[in-house]
């Protein structure tokens, strides 16, 4: 039977999450619940908890992406439970979040906290670290953690203990353009578990034949190594310490990222606009590599719907690469008032429960919020065909290769990494000597650490 497609009104979520302002308008009361920014018409601050002991409140970010997921949820376990109210509380972006907790922690009264607060995964290791207490343990909770992807549960589980709920799926897909690949003389599964080698040659053949690059990147905030080595199963940092200099894995990594800018295969960009505007939108790539949260980005070209494809990533010695670039996680506070119903709550829905499909169906529609749960990820919704992918059933798709992504050692220190290993690539490209330039890059961030 030909694949349904998915309606015009999931794409439109989509592409509102990534361009969504990041305003604090205070939303209208739903069957879910309340919706707020923080505060009252007069200035006065909402309580961060609530009183009636069917309300848990949340503090997170992102109306048009993050906070739909949540309402969908609320939703589904208000099935169950009629009583039950979420109330949101909008915050204008993550960091206003961490920057509660450190309050919090600091001053040792985690009384302002609310419930439940969404987190993002690269810095929850080191916030559950300094802050112990602000966080409760859900290893109790109904859920059956094997239902994830162990990469993403490795952000939430700290010294063998559960803490978090993951939320939405970062897994990198590789988007190609199948008319620019067949002009060159090659198809999306030419490109399906091809080395780095063999992309390089295909992407010099794609300029060659229709002058588009066949790879783009932020070359400010440069994601390909840290993506390209969780392929490999590699990581930046070992025993938590930089692992750059000597790291031969990441050596070659950042040969082959320098080989392919200087052969017209990836255009470095400038910076983010660069990036997403020009080379994206502008129509400049014919292939894109990033989190799946990027997929809004190249559907906002509209006359090229129906001839893109995602596959997994290129690795260096061949065979399908899998790798994961940003989500975050729910996690119950330590102020929490009714712990018991936070944890129904969220194993219900977000944990896999009987709510999980409802819940991760309207977050997809709505949101553009794709399930970590695997389980989820099998429902009619998700196996429906995108019409911008040529039917593709990309959803179904990307929560299969999310469940294959390593675990390789993350730190708090992720992003000074990032930024470290850039600047050296840029000077690289530039004419510099790499093992001078990983050099600097391993002492700089040690120097950041403190070592």
């Amino acid at each position: 039977m030909k694949k349904k497609v998915l309606s015009a009104m999931l794409v439109s979520a989509m592409v509102a999450s990534l361009f969504a302002g990041c305003g604090s308008d205070k939303g209208g009361d739903a069957a879910t619940g309340d919706s707020t920014n923080g505060t009252e018409a007069g200035g006065e601050t909402v309580s961060a908890t609530s009183d009636d002991p069917n309300t848990l409140t949340v503090y997170a970010w992102d109306k048009n992406f993050n906070i739909p997921a949540l309402e969908a949820a609320a939703a589904a376990y208000k099935e169950a439970n009629p009583d039950f109210n979420l109330e949101i509380i909008e915050q204008s972006q993550s960091s206003d979040v961490e920057d509660a907790i450190t309050l919090a922690g600091s001053s040792g009264d985690y009384s302002n906290l609310p419930d439940i607060v969404l987190f993002q995964d690269h810095y929850f290791q080191q916030y559950v670290t300094n802050y112990p207490d602000a966080w409760t343990s859900v290893d109790d909770a109904d859920v059956d953690w094997s239902d994830f992807g162990e990469e993403k549960i490795s952000f939430s589980t700290y010294n063998g203990t559960h803490y978090g709920f993951p939320v939405d799926n970062g897994t990198v897909i590789f988007a190609y353009r199948t008319d620019l690949l067949e002009q060159a003389g090659y198809t999306v599964d030419d490109m399906t578990g091809c080395s780095w080698d063999e992309f390089i040659e295909v992407g010099e053949a794609v300029y060659a034949a229709t002058g588009k690059y066949l790879l783009s990147m932020d070359g400010d905030g440069n994601d390909l190594v840290y993506m390209m080595l969780q392929a490999e199963g590699a990581s930046q940092f070992k025993d938590g310490k930089p692992d750059i200099a000597n790291n031969e894995t990441l050596k070659e990594v950042v040969e082959k990222i320098v080989e392919m800018a200087n052969k017209n295969v990836l255009y470095l960009a400038n910076d983010w606009s660069d990036y997403t505007d020009q080379t994206i939108m502008g129509d400049m790539v014919a292939g894109v590599m990033n989190g799946n949260w990027i997929i809004p980005t190249i559907e906002q070209v509209s006359e090229n719907s129906g001839k893109w494809a995602i596959t997994s990533m290129p690795t260096l010695k061949g065979g399908e690469g899998y790798a994961s670039n940003g989500g975050s996680s729910l996690y119950i506070t330590g102020n929490c008032h009714n712990v018991d119903l936070a944890k129904e709550f969220l194993a219900y829905t977000f944990g896999g429960g009987d709510g999980a499909v409802a819940t991760y169906d309207a977050a997809l529609t709505n949101g553009g919020v794709i399930t970590c749960c695997i389980s989820a990820g099998q429902s009619e919704i998700y196996s429906q065909g995108v019409d911008y992918f040529n039917g593709q059933s990309i959803y179904a798709d990307i929560v299969e290769m999310g469940s294959h992504v390593k675990v390789v050692e993350q730190s708090d220190y992720h992003y000074d990494a990032r930024s470290n290993i850039a600047t050296a690539i840029i000077n690289i490209k530039g004419g510099a000597d790499l093992q001078t330039e990983l050099d600097t890059a391993q002492s700089n961030l040690e120097f950041t650490m403190g070592l």
